[in-house]
């Protein structure tokens, strides 16, 4: 308990550079199901034990689009740069997500090793945390931070104005771009309320290109319900070159649920359109957040190196730092030539 207390009173904030614990350290922090604070450590992170990282974003706040609960707190968390799971204890799944790391299995650069660890979890077995006991081992279910995430978090109320609050001390966002973006977000609460909507979409479409630079996102396909949505196979390989097609031409391939077979365009991904990428990866296998079950996709997706979720437009989840990764139908890009540039 002494140890456990010590290391969640430590301060972070996004920038510094801090030290992962080693892996004996980190195992002694651990429940016998492998988590802490209710937050799985998976076999995935032991890779990085002892290296140094700079801090991308303080996890104080989260998104659960799995359960479409909202905005949800975290306690004692962060997430470093640029690093994600590689899914290579969960069968290889593709989901490529940006990794939690709770303050306890961190600690200051240069600082020396942790005297009260305890023997606790053996490797062996948080390995096999990864899996969940089940009568049926055709359809293995595996436990996972995203999977887990629900139980890790509490409620939390997207007009709570403290979580603002943290974004900026925390250094997860700088003032002017948090002024930009709650800005916007009240001009389009002006125009879902609904009165004098032309007017107030008007506003908000000149607001948003004053203050952004660009035009305002535009979601909800042409293609009536129902009605088959078109396909386009490129065969696309990592390390390829595409661009993001245009707003209005991605919207041409949706149905009116903002859908091309199944899959959502999401209001965040208009950011990216007209930019250059190179393909990071073609998405087969997921892990299904809800029922922790592996699915396999139908046709595979696109995921492109440094595109991820930036949390400027998804309601009650503003300035989230989760950094989902995107998934991108092939008819949603095109190839491109010269060097990779955004938008």
């Amino acid at each position: 308990m002494f140890l456990r207390m010590k290391r969640a009173r430590l301060p972070r904030r996004a920038g510094e550079w801090v030290e992962v614990r080693s892996k004996e350290e980190i195992l002694a922090t651990l429940d016998p199901d492998g988590t802490y604070e209710k937050l799985p450590f998976m076999p995935e992170m032991l890779q990085f034990c002892g290296q140094r990282f700079r801090i991308a974003a303080v996890a104080h706040k989260t998104c659960d689009p799995a359960h479409k609960t909202g905005g949800r707190r975290m306690r004692n968390a962060v997430h470093l740069e640029q690093l994600r799971c590689d899914g290579s204890a969960h069968d290889g799944c593709q989901a490529n997500c940006l990794l939690f790391w709770k303050t306890a299995w961190l600690k200051p650069v240069d600082a020396p090793p942790d005297q009260h660890a305890d023997s606790g979890l053996a490797e062996e077995q948080l390995i096999a945390t990864a899996r969940i006991p089940t009568a049926s081992m055709e359809r293995p279910v595996y436990s996972c931070q995203a999977t887990r995430l629900f139980d890790a978090t509490t409620p939390l109320n997207w007009w709570d104005p403290l979580q603002y609050v943290r974004d900026l001390t925390s250094r997860n966002v700088t003032p002017r771009h948090a002024l930009k973006v709650l800005t916007l977000a009240a001009a389009r609460a002006l125009v879902r309320f609904g009165v004098g909507y032309r007017l107030t979409r008007m506003f908000y479409e000149w607001l948003h290109a004053k203050l952004m630079g660009r035009p305002a996102p535009r979601t909800g396909g042409e293609i009536p319900r129902g009605q088959p949505t078109p396909r386009i196979d490129l065969k696309l390989q990592p390390g390829e070159l595409v661009r993001v097609r245009a707003n209005e031409a991605i919207l041409s391939t949706l149905n009116v649920d903002n859908k091309n077979r199944g899959m959502w365009f999401d209001e965040e991904m208009v950011v990216f359109c007209g930019g250059t990428y190179r393909v990071k990866a073609r998405v087969e296998r997921i892990i299904n957040e809800v029922t922790g079950e592996m699915m396999e996709m139908k046709s595979p997706c696109i995921t492109l190196e440094g595109v991820s979720c930036r949390a400027l437009y998804s309601r009650h989840r503003l300035f989230c730092p989760r950094a989902i990764t995107p998934y991108w139908r092939e008819n949603w890009l095109e190839r491109a030539s010269g060097e990779p540039g955004s938008p």
